[in-house]
């Protein structure tokens, strides 16, 4: 019996045929029920917490896994040797959904063919024993499999860690009998590309001909330039090495080929290596994705791989480790390796709420990665959030002629921001112009790096100026009705099916924290803080039911809600910190959830275990995530019946439940501390590694 993920193979046929000697009904079923429990307890101890394999592809139900490296996305695909997608991080242009920028896709610079004996493998129902790993510890994707008696081939995709513009496809194969192979490096640019110029050159050095595949097109309205290129790496001696052939099939698509005779009982490995670039990076990306791809090819793919394996080692000294729950474990890594892939330290880059798995979301920022997935970066790698939180220091003064526009004072943030940092919410959705906390969520963000690195000369030089100039938007966004009363009037809520309303709780509660963070930097710098914002904290409303449940805007009258709102005031905002309060507000609005997006349930996880009820947060917690998984890897999904992965978003969340929730962990002025908690039953520990500035172990048991 072999168990993946997603599915069981009975392997063994004798227990078919064992069944027969069984005399009576009654032993049949006893023996049936001892399989079936084998098998689950099979699954449960064969959860691998690194990788997750599936052995079958079904084209319509397939949701592909991405490897990443921050800056290149590679989306698998259903066809052999072949990328669904690869997206670039950075790279925007107007086109596609509601007339805003949309995150480009690359060339498909890792797609290949492979011929045995003059057939092409071009699907999977060719093939037999087939087997996919997304091996997250090391961040790649293989698949292996038997081209019918002839020879068993594996290939593995990689967004080199080291290389941030740089994939790699690594190919072995195993003779079974003498076959002859061709294998073809395929350039292939996708539709919404124009004006492609394909090119092939060959640079020829005593010990090494380098062989270039490479394209160069227009985005959209031709305001950037994308280029790619690729090279073959083989490891044969020069005079071995196998005669490159070009072949231009037409300006979307050309490639790079060559022919081998494998004996039987041999090996043979190649891989193709290749960059890709764009304007948005770097001022000449033709000649640029050419260099990075010769230096790649001779690195090698041995310390290409080293170098990649060396930088997730890295990453994941700050890891989650649960004893007791073999799939809850995978699942952690799961969440943590598509953070680590879709964001990166050292880029002022942010994180969309689909991550680099695709356009999901044209690629925009949202308060999603303030709330939802930064803080959870925070805490595990601070290096990294510090680029989210540098990719709005650098469009304050695109946030700032927002305020400007909208007749308010200091810096207003777009809803979904893009390159420019100018709004870019499609029209139609009135999130655009009314949804404000997302100022307030990126000022707290400002303060929260203060507070867990405690560095003051990035507070005086990047979390100053953010949280000045967001405390005076609030400052000028209120409406001052009387003595004591100060109105947010007008906004679209943190719950969104509740439009154009009245003293929402999450964006009164950020609003009031940000003028209240705002304050003690000031203070902390020795700068005199406006007056008017603790004046102004002060004098914001809460509104309540007569019962003292909290009340979630002014209209509100206990209907379904799309997501988390007056929740959050417990956590992240601890608002409301009285638990008689929280427990109120969470029995109130809990049952009110719609089907609505992944994150609101890691609130939930994270007050159930903050009271003491560890049971319930487990409870909670799975139910945010794992009927939003999709096969055949699990990737997760924005909703129930969502098919739109990976929902990063969601990720984030649950990794704060189990961070801030069952850890007890908790941003402070003076640092992360721990807060006393209990595990679920069914927990045996709980070990966080890597934590903060000074990388603390916080173990629960």
């Amino acid at each position: 019996m072999i168990f993946t993920k997603n599915k069981f193979i009975l392997r063994n046929q004798n227990l078919t045929n064992s069944m027969l000697k069984f005399k009576s009904i009654k032993q049949i079923c006893i023996a049936i029920l001892l399989c079936f429990t084998s098998f689950f307890a099979l699954g449960q101890n064969k959860a691998d917490s690194w990788k997750i394999a599936t052995t079958t592809i079904n084209p319509e139900n397939y949701y592909g896994e991405t490897v990443a490296n921050g800056m290149i996305g590679i989306v698998s695909s259903t066809e052999p040797f072949k990328t669904k997608d690869i997206v670039l991080n950075g790279a925007f242009d107007l086109y596609g959904r509601g007339r805003v920028s949309n995150i480009l896709k690359s060339f498909n610079f890792l797609n290949m063919y492979l011929e045995i004996d003059g057939e092409r493998i071009d699907h999977f129902k060719q093939i037999k024993n087939m087997r996919q790993v997304l091996d997250m510890r090391h961040a790649n994707l293989n698949t292996d499999f038997d081209f019918k008696d002839k020879v068993n081939i594996s290939y593995t995709y990689y967004a080199l860690q080291q290389l941030p513009y740089c994939g790699m496809v690594d190919v072995k194969m195993e003779a079974k009998k003498d076959i002859d192979i061709t294998a073809a490096s395929v350039m292939e640019a996708p539709d919404m590309l124009k004006n492609v110029q394909n090119y092939y050159n060959e640079i020829d050095r005593p010990h090494v001909l380098i062989s270039l595949l490479t394209s160069q097109a227009k985005s959209p309205t031709g305001k950037l330039t994308l280029a790619s290129s690729t090279s073959f790496m083989f490891d044969e001696q020069d005079d071995k090495v196998p005669k490159i052939i070009h072949e231009m099939w037409d300006n979307n698509l050309h490639l790079a080929k060559f022919k081998k005779k494998i004996k039987a009982g041999e090996t043979y490995h190649f891989a193709i290596v290749g960059a890709s670039i764009t304007s948005a990076h770097h001022d000449d990306p033709l000649n640029e994705a050419e260099r990075l791809t010769i230096f790649a090819k001779l690195e090698g793919y041995e310390r290409l791989i080293n170098f990649h394996n060396q930088a997730w080692d890295k990453l994941w000294q700050s890891d989650i480790n649960i004893v007791g729950d073999p799939q809850v474990q995978q699942d952690i890594h799961s969440m943590l390796y598509h953070l680590y892939s879709f964001a990166r330290e050292n880029t002022a880059y942010s994180l969309s709420p689909m991550g680099l798995s695709g356009l999901g979301y044209n690629g925009h920022a949202f308060w999603d990665t303030e709330l939802w997935m930064y803080p959870a970066l925070l805490m595990l790698h601070p290096e990294i959030a510090k680029s989210l939180i540098q990719y709005r220091f650098e469009r304050l003064k695109e946030a700032k002629h927002n305020a400007f526009a909208h007749g308010y004072k200091g810096a207003m943030f777009p809803w979904e921001s893009a390159m420019s940092g100018n709004e870019e919410t499609p029209v139609w959705a009135l999130s655009g112009p009314f949804e404000h906390h997302i100022t307030a969520d990126i000022g707290i963000a400002a303060w929260k790096y203060y507070c867990v690195t405690q560095d003051k000369q990035w507070l005086q030089e990047v979390g100053w100026p953010l949280l000045k100039e967001t405390a005076d938007f609030w400052s000028s966004r209120v409406e001052r009705n009387g003595i004591g009363h100060f109105d947010i009037k007008n906004v679209v809520a943190a719950d969104e099916w509740a439009e154009n309303v009245n003293n929402n709780a999450f964006t009164n509660a950020a609003a009031k924290a940000n003028l209240k963070y705002a304050t003690l930097a000031a203070k902390i710098l020795n700068i005199k803080p406006e007056p008017d914002w603790e004046y102004v904290a002060n004098n914001i409303p809460i509104l309540k039911f007569d019962d003292g449940v909290t009340k979630e805007h002014e209209t509100y009258l206990g209907e379904s809600i799309k997501q988390a709102d007056v929740n959050l005031l417990a956590y992240p905002l601890h608002e409301i910190n009285d638990v008689n309060s929280i427990k109120k507000d969470l029995d109130y609005y809990q049952p009110r959830v719609g089907k609505g997006p992944a994150m609101t349930d890691a609130i939930f996880a994270i007050l159930h275990a903050r009271l003491g009820e560890p049971n319930k947060a487990l409870k909670a917690f799975k139910n945010g995530y794992q009927p939003n998984q999709l096969p055949p890897f699990g990737v997760i999904a924005e909703t129930a019946n969502g098919n739109n992965p990976y929902f990063a978003t969601g990720a984030g969340g649950m990794i704060q439940a189990i961070l801030n929730g069952f850890g007890g962990l908790e941003i402070t002025e003076k640092g992360i501390i721990q807060l006393p908690v209990k595990l679920p039953d069914n927990w045996k520990s709980l070990t966080i590694t890597g934590i903060g500035r000074e990388r603390k172990t916080y173990q629960i048991k």
